[in-house]
């Protein structure tokens, strides 16, 4: 890579001409796609941007002036550009480079961010924070449309625009989110995007006119910026000029002369804030991308000749599970209905699209919104079921409490991606759910074991009537264990999986997919020390089983509880607060993840660090035991 090398910062891409810039540009492009090929990652997104990244830096004087990503999975291209060539391969890798924006990594990289539409109102913090401060760099906000589903961008420019400060928007306009945009506003910019339908014979024009000696260049560029001009006028943005900020677009992102121009004269207003309209394809430069860039938004390692994934698994994900027995739901009973936050795909909701599109929901990226718009159908006598992943869950935590657990609504709330998730890293873990949901009136927590599991407890949630929380990981555990006593799934009970004896009597109370790493430390403990510990899965957290824990309590058993959670808050947090209650013996230990924002890696080598395999989960009980005896001689 012969340009890219010597890049070692922005300074750099300022020295090269226009024409190295286009060779830059595809050796970033191929960069990122074989790296993206063999470590997985956010293709689609990145590939679209760039030129655009090129442009930004070649104007813009970052770290001095202010350049942020929204959501930041199109960073990648900002990376190699701000000195980080050198880790780019350990993309994603434990202890390697984020995938996403990592302040810690890079001071290019302003904040850690992973969620959409926050980056207009984090840039005009700076851009106040700079006024007042009596500065005069630039702030700029990159934001994808999709972004713009989202209510907090308008919060933000509303903000921004009666006060004037200086802050230049990017509009990154590439016609999709994660899924297909959706809406009145997805309408609007197909209107906007017809606008730039002379692309083609505009570009046609302008190459004959160069093409004439001596006068050719000049009367060009002269046409161009009446071009420009005219354009600004006619693609109607009024929507962005009513809430105060100037219209210019819409361009072709891929033309890094002309979005370099478009910069410099950005750079130059003043008295108002700026929206810059850009037009880019997802997936550009690389075919397969651009003709399914939904399936290429978020891969795993693939092969770059066909797209396939280097390790194909046969195994269905959760979601998958999750989306076929709300099918099987929705064919029964006419009232249920599906809702995403554009991630249909990934939530398992692509099926029940096709099934019944009438009873299918995308409201774009508006997680609040979802929410209460759920609580509108539930009132109404519909049976809404709102998938969506945990971190993104977080976003509409008011509308839980308000709209949905207050008025005791008959919302459910497919809550996907529990606990560690790998790769996406600390903004997408989803480790805060039960915390973030235990404490709420009304609320029914589920957090099934396995698929089975996980079906039977879905079907179960249309018998209740209000709200209720069934949460998953990302990967479809198959069936691994059975009740002891052979009941069958009930919410508000929980399951004995392995008995314990008289001599050990010690359970080990675990739910989701720790219940897995709860039998198999068993298992190892019976195998390598001759103990025999019992395990419960407490997949009903709440309401919790009181039956079984009172008789646990009364049977003066120890107790040890384990989760793939924020231990503050937890569920064995809530166990500690019922002994004291009913003057039980308090837990021997409660295993949990510690109070800290987990980096990426893989879920095992996660695990791993915060002392949950199935191994470690095996030595710490065996400690714990001994120690317990040994106080009680």
């Amino acid at each position: 890579m012969a340009l890219l090398s010597q890049i070692h910062g922005p300074d750099d891409v300022k020295k090269l001409s226009l024409e190295q810039c286009g060779a830059l540009a595809t050796e970033i492009r191929q960069t990122i796609i074989d790296t993206v090929s063999r470590q997985g990652g956010h293709l689609a997104s990145n590939l679209g941007n760039v030129e655009l990244t090129i442009a930004l830096h070649r104007v813009f004087n970052s770290p001095t002036d202010k350049i942020l990503f929204d959501v930041g999975h199109q960073i990648y291209a900002h990376k190699l550009l701000t000195g980080r060539q050198d880790r780019f391969d350990t993309l994603r890798s434990y202890q390697g480079m984020s995938g996403f924006p990592c302040h810690a990594e890079s001071e290019h990289d302003l904040f850690d961010t992973g969620h959409s539409s926050t980056a207009i109102s984090m840039a005009l913090g700076l851009a106040r924070a700079r006024d007042l401060k009596g500065e005069k760099h630039h702030v700029v906000a990159v934001v994808g449309d999709g972004a713009l589903t989202g209510g907090m961008c308008y919060e933000a420019m509303n903000d921004a625009g009666n006060g004037k400060s200086r802050l230049i928007v990017i509009l990154n306009d590439n016609e999709m989110s994660i899924s297909r945009n959706v809406g009145a506003l997805s309408t609007y910019f197909k209107h906007l995007r017809a606008s730039a339908s002379w692309y083609g014979g505009k570009k046609r024009i302008k190459h004959r006119l160069q093409s004439i000696p001596l006068l050719g260049k000049p009367v060009a560029g002269m046409i161009e910026n009446a071009k420009n001009m005219i354009k600004s006028l006619v693609t109607e943005g009024e929507m962005f000029e009513a809430l105060g900020f100037r219209y210019l677009g819409p361009f072709d992102g891929h033309n890094i002369d002309e979005m370099t121009r478009v910069l410099e004269q950005a750079k130059r207003v003043s008295d108002t804030p700026l929206l810059i309209h850009v037009i880019t394809k997802k997936g550009y430069g690389y075919d397969l991308a651009e003709r399914q860039p939904e399936k290429f938004h978020g891969v795993a390692p693939f092969r770059v000749e066909n797209g396939l994934k280097r390790n194909q698994s046969p195994k269905a994900s959760a979601a998958q599970i999750a989306g076929k027995a709300l099918c099987a739901m929705a064919a029964e009973d006419p009232r249920v209905v599906a809702i995403t936050a554009a991630m249909a795909g990934g939530t398992g909701l692509s099926q029940f699209a096709e099934y019944y599109p009438e009873r299918f929901f995308d409201v774009g990226i508006a997680e609040q919104h979802a929410v209460s718009m759920a609580a509108g159908l539930a009132r109404a006598g519909v049976r809404p079921y709102f998938a969506v992943y945990s971190t993104f869950l977080q976003r509409a935590y008011d509308q839980i409490v308000h709209d949905v657990c207050l008025q005791n609504l008959p919302v459910c709330i497919m809550s996907d991606h529990v606990a560690l998730v790998g790769d996406d890293g600390k903004t997408h873990h989803g480790v805060l759910s039960v915390p973030m949901l235990m404490s709420i009136p009304n609320m029914t927590l589920l957090a099934p074991r396995d698929t089975q599991t996980l079906t039977d407890g879905l079907r179960a949630t249309l018998g209740l009537e209000g709200p209720c929380v069934i949460q998953y990981p990302k990967d479809g555990i198959e069936p691994y264990a059975k009740p002891i006593d052979g009941c069958p799934l009930q919410i508000g009970r929980w399951q004995k999986l392995r008995e314990t004896d008289a001599r050990d009597n010690c359970v080990i109370l675990a739910y989701g997919r720790m219940t897995k790493h709860a039998m198999e430390a068993a298992r190892i403990l019976h195998d390598q020390a001759g103990l025999h510990i019992g395990v419960i899965d407490c997949w009903s957290l709440r309401p919790m089983d009181m039956d079984c824990l009172k008789a646990l309590f009364e049977a003066k058993t120890r107790l040890i509880t384990i989760e793939e959670g924020e231990l503050i808050g937890g569920f064995g947090s809530e166990i500690a607060r019922l002994c004291v209650e009913h003057h039980a013996q308090e837990p021997a230990a409660i295993f949990g993840l510690p109070n800290r924002f987990i980096a990426h890696g893989t879920v095992d080598q996660l695990l791993e660090e915060c002392g949950l395999t199935s191994e470690q989960i095996a030595e710490r009980i065996r400690k714990v035991l001994c120690v317990t005896e040994k106080e009680h001689g």
